[in-house]
């Protein structure tokens, strides 16, 4: 593994953080590793999402259509979810 080093953090940001550790009971370079891996996993999740934004081979629907189509399948199950009595036979 590699050290990262960080310097001029004013002392209001250290002591910050060192508070934010010291509630989750973790060291301060434990808070600071997690922030760090997060951050990275964020950037590859956003080159990830902008390499599918080009692709064709999906969905076509727009957004707003696939959202009242998930809408409308979830209310039909529930109603099919209720309509089922507890020994699993249907109304």
């Amino acid at each position: 593994m590699v050290a990262l080093q960080i310097r001029d953090v004013p002392e209001g940001v250290r002591r910050v953080l060192r508070e934010q550790a010291a509630a989750r009971g973790q060291s301060l370079q434990a808070l600071l590793l997690r922030l760090v891996t997060e951050e990275a996993e964020r950037a590859r999740n956003l080159e990830l999402l902008d390499r599918f934004e080009a692709r064709a081979d999906g969905s076509q629907v727009p957004r707003e259509e696939a959202t009242v189509a998930l809408d409308r399948a979830r209310s039909q199950r529930t109603i099919r979810l209720l309509e089922t009595h507890e020994d699993g036979t249907r109304e």
